[in-house]
């Protein structure tokens, strides 16, 4: 894969800023998979994120922020049993679902009431969403139910009517984010992935949440 150069990749990002917010859809890396970024404000935008990935409408979208600050337009609290972790695995492949706000639209959260958001450690993912100045969706990008994507010559592949790809030759993981909630005070893992169960019941333990 052609390496760029920092001034391209820069460059590169920030047309990808533009495009989201005209409501596109970008390809990029994270520490995970690549993954599929528009903005989650703007329904439009959503339905083609659907339409790309020919994924079902029942099944919500994560997102990316740039700092614990943006949770606030996505969420309506932070539970207090997601302090330590937060502390401890932002930036990283922890997902974390947050009371969603009632104006986010139906598409994002698919009318669960939560709304999935992380920090992600990869270079590229923090300095698009900074670009951009507001949280994008992180949903991974392939068609929904293929394998995620770690290889960007995969998604030209198979995704084709995406409005930019920014390649990557390194991905630190390739496995999916955790995600985990809170039900009653109690943590619950909705999706095992890159950081383990056992790791974050350490975290929870020791912090004395989670009893």
């Amino acid at each position: 894969m052609r390496r760029w150069g920092a001034d391209e990749l820069l460059q590169l990002i920030s047309r990808a800023a533009v495009i989201i917010k005209e409501g596109g859809v970008v390809a990029f890396p994270t520490e995970t998979y690549y993954g599929l970024a528009v903005d989650p404000f703007n329904p439009k935008a959503l339905q083609r994120l659907f339409q790309v990935k020919k994924r079902s409408f029942d099944k919500p979208i994560l997102t990316l922020v740039e700092n614990v600050g943006q949770l606030s337009l996505l969420a309506r609290e932070t539970p207090a049993l997601y302090q330590p972790l937060i502390e401890e695995f932002w930036p990283g492949p922890l997902t974390l679902l947050f009371p969603a706000l009632e104006q986010l639209p139906s598409l994002l959260t698919a009318d669960t009431g939560d709304v999935g958001a992380r920090i992600s450690s990869h270079p590229v993912a923090q300095a698009l969403v900074h670009t951009c100045g507001f949280p994008v969706t992180a949903t991974s990008a392939n068609i929904s139910g293929h394998p995620a994507v770690c290889c960007a010559a995969d998604i030209r592949h198979q995704l084709s009517d995406i409005d930019l790809l920014i390649p990557f030759d390194h991905l630190a993981t390739g496995r999916e984010s955790t995600i985990m909630t809170c039900r009653n005070g109690r943590p619950l893992i909705v999706r095992p992935g890159a950081i383990p169960t056992n790791l974050i019941l350490k975290i929870l333990a020791t912090c004395g949440e989670g009893r």
